[in-house]
């Protein structure tokens, strides 16, 4: 799945203090290879250099439990 600047994504990597959480796509980056990596940003920091598959397209029952 392909996304873009401002989509909202839930990310995923358990070696990552940010998995499992909501942030919102801050930059897209494409490698030589012609793949796509995605800055996100979240509430205390961002991490760069993210691979698609990583990332879900959140919902907003995820968007709120974020909230909270």
């Amino acid at each position: 799945m392909s996304f873009e600047k401002g989509d909202t994504v839930l990310f995923s990597d358990k070696h990552s203090e940010y998995d499992g959480e909501v942030g919102e796509i801050a930059q897209v980056a494409e490698t030589m290879f012609g793949d796509e990596t995605y800055t996100v940003s979240f509430e205390d920091g961002q991490e760069a250099g993210i691979p698609a598959n990583a990332l879900e397209a959140a919902d907003e029952d995820d968007e709120d439990a974020e909230a909270e």
